[in-house]
């Protein structure tokens, strides 16, 4: 998980009226609890602790969408839609909390700072940290230790990781997803494209023996895909390996990533 940090320290309260006598006793600052964040192609969701998720559909009411492809194309946009949900929810968020919001496998500086704005302008983090969404979404459905291989299918962006101990030793991915199935993208063809990212993946010398191991222990499918039993079928067809779909494909990523927020408050960052 990387980012740059930008540590706040919070004030101490202090002034305790005993009696007549005014003195003066710290008290522990209580830190504020930590946030996940998935701005995803289809649904933005906030994650605010175990059983607390709020989400809302990408562009919903609007001409344009806030997010297309995994990148936020329209910052403000997105804030506002952000700070909508909150709203609508009744839900305060305390400034300062730490933050860790998923990025798609592969993305840009450029892709990054724009995420970042939309989240400092929002929830005005103590400290905001990012995590690929594919190791996320590996922490979110209980598979991170040992070798891996893990698809994560989602609205707009396939990605697929060779991980070793939740640590991403390669990745591809493709601008398609679910939202694109119609007459002209079927299921089949999703489910060949992520077949073709782990034949990428396979063509490195470096990486055949790991691919290899990691297809014997099956692939885990996270997103959207993971809820479509005729792609799931293409998949151990095309890929010769069993199939493990997420408990909850949808918002693996998002429970990943807030289950690294919760450790990242246990291990501040020091410096």
């Amino acid at each position: 998980m990387s980012g740059n940090a930008t540590s706040v320290h919070l004030p101490a309260r202090t002034g305790m009226l005993v009696g007549r006598s005014h003195t003066t006793r710290p008290v522990a600052a209580v830190r504020p609890e930590p946030i996940a964040v998935d701005l995803g192609s289809a649904q933005l969701r906030i994650w605010l602790g175990p059983g607390g998720v709020l989400s809302v559909p990408v562009g919903q009411g609007l001409r344009t969408p806030v997010v297309r492809r995994g990148r936020v194309v329209d910052g403000p946009a997105c804030a506002t839609e952000l700070r909508r949900l909150l709203r609508d929810h009744r839900t305060p968020v305390p400034v300062g909390a730490l933050v860790v919001a998923c990025r798609p496998v592969l993305a840009t500086p450029a892709d990054q700072e724009a995420t970042r704005r939309v989240l400092n302008a929002v929830l005005a983090p103590s400290r905001l940290l990012f995590v690929d969404s594919v190791r996320a979404g590996a922490i979110g459905a209980g598979a991170a230790a040992g070798t891996l291989l893990l698809a994560d299918i989602g609205a707009q962006l396939t990605e697929v990781a060779l991980l070793e101990d939740g640590r991403v030793v390669a990745a591809r991915r493709a601008e398609v997803g679910t939202r694109d199935l119609n007459h002209a993208v079927t299921a089949a063809m999703l489910a060949d494209t992520t077949t073709r990212l782990v034949r990428e993946l396979r063509q490195e010398p470096a990486l055949r023996p790991l691919v290899r191991a990691s297809l014997a222990r099956g692939v885990i499918v996270v997103g959207d895909g993971a809820t479509r039993p005729d792609l799931t079928a293409r998949l151990v067809a095309t890929l010769g390996a069993t199939v493990h779909r997420a408990a909850s494909p949808r918002t693996a990523a998002l429970t990943g990533a807030g289950m690294a927020a919760v450790a990242a408050t246990r291990h501040p960052a020091t410096g």
